[in-house]
């Protein structure tokens, strides 16, 4: 991983350049992990936007006394500095070395208005120029370590579900509750360090609640239940949703499932390089609203994931831009019927040149239990 470190640096600071800067002061945590693999919880990075062995000569990491070890572990190849207020010290170093750091972005969309005052306190010698969204432009784009991390997170999902319903977690008279924290064990088994993100479990009427928390609620023979949850691996977050019948379906249960079925085959056929994010969530949306459940499909096709559960792009009808090979999506529709039930089916897919990469496995046929 060091040498992916290495190259993300450097794709950032042809963005520095471009830009006129001469370094840029990440303070985001997870912009950190990514740029340089620490995985503590106070920390700051000053990148120098100069060519190659130079710019990371002068590139600095600062972090707090309680990570001085792992700091020296996880980030060996860069300089370090020991401050409880890392962004501060940071700012200190460039303005004791203007003439090196003249011009520095900042990451706008995480400074505070206090936060900021206090980087022009610290360095009132250096210009502060706003550089939104410049790592997140970065992460986009998963490099072959980053998609493996996705894969073993997808795996280690896959195999918790398959688990549950082998040995009949999914039974009547088991609470959403239950379910959920035994998905969420049975993940840990297989290699997560943790849940992606709060596990959904609804069943029945619940069903219908795109984002329902489990509850003491119980399974009951005639249910839909759907289960959205993920698993985490190496700080990457997996996502995927199947839904699931126990006993047998009704007409209009096997209605349902089957249009969701082919709207989520559609949106995954449309993550191709070149498509705009807007259409990929047409070619789902177009076969719901033609089968009149247009108003019961309430979100959009997907999203990005990576150091995040939800980050770019976003696929739906507010989003901007197009798919571009090594981008980490979900593609995701449903169809919520208040007061009976709901479906979605989701699957994690990275973009390739050709066909999309599937990293959710488990099957999408209605599974009747």
């Amino acid at each position: 991983m060091p040498e992916s470190h290495v190259h993300r640096r450097e794709s950032l600071r042809g963005h520095l350049r471009e830009r006129e800067v001469d370094a840029m002061l990440v303070t985001n945590l997870l912009n950190i992990r990514y740029l340089t693999g620490f995985t503590g919880s106070n920390a700051a990075l000053l990148v120098h936007a100069a060519d190659a062995e130079s710019s990371e000569a002068r590139t600095v990491f600062c972090t707090d006394g309680r990570y001085e070890t792992q700091a020296a572990s996880q980030v060996p190849e860069l300089e370090h500095l020991i401050d409880r207020a890392s962004a501060a010290e940071l700012a200190r170093r460039a303005e004791s070395r203007a003439e090196t750091y003249r011009r520095v972005g900042f990451e706008s969309q995480h400074v505070t208005v206090d936060g900021l005052e206090e980087l022009r306190g610290t360095a009132p010698g250096v210009e502060l120029v706003r550089a939104p969204g410049l790592v997140e432009s970065l992460r986009l784009f998963k490099d072959e370590s980053e998609i493996e991390a996705l894969r073993m997170a997808c795996a280690a999902a896959d195999r918790a579900l398959a688990e549950l319903i082998e040995h009949g977690g999914l039974r009547p008279g088991r609470t959403e509750l239950a379910v959920a924290r035994e998905l969420e064990s049975r993940m840990l088994d297989h290699g997560a360090s943790g849940p992606s993100f709060e596990t959904i479990v609804a069943t029945g009427a619940n069903s219908a609640v795109p984002h329902h928390r489990p509850t003491e609620a119980e399974l009951a023979t005639g249910d839909f239940v759907k289960m959205d949850f993920g698993a985490l691996v190496d700080g990457y977050h997996s996502d995927m949703t199947r839904t699931v019948v126990l006993g047998q379906p009704a007409e209009w249960q096997r209605e349902v499932y089957e249009l969701v079925a082919a709207a989520q085959a559609a949106g995954r056929e449309a993550i191709r390089v070149g498509t705009d994010v807007r259409d990929a969530d047409s070619a789902a949306r177009d076969v719901v609203t033609r089968a009149g459940y247009g108003e019961r499909f309430s979100h959009g096709l997907g999203h990005g994931v990576g150091l995040e559960i939800h980050e770019a792009p976003a696929l739906s009808q507010r989003g901007e831009g197009t798919i571009e090979a090594g981008m980490a999506v979900t593609a995701e529709p449903g169809v919520y019927l208040p007061g009976r039930g709901g479906v979605r089916i989701e699957d994690t897919l990275v973009a390739r040149a050709d066909t999309p990469e599937l990293l959710t496995l488990t099957t999408k046929e209605l599974v009747v239990l």
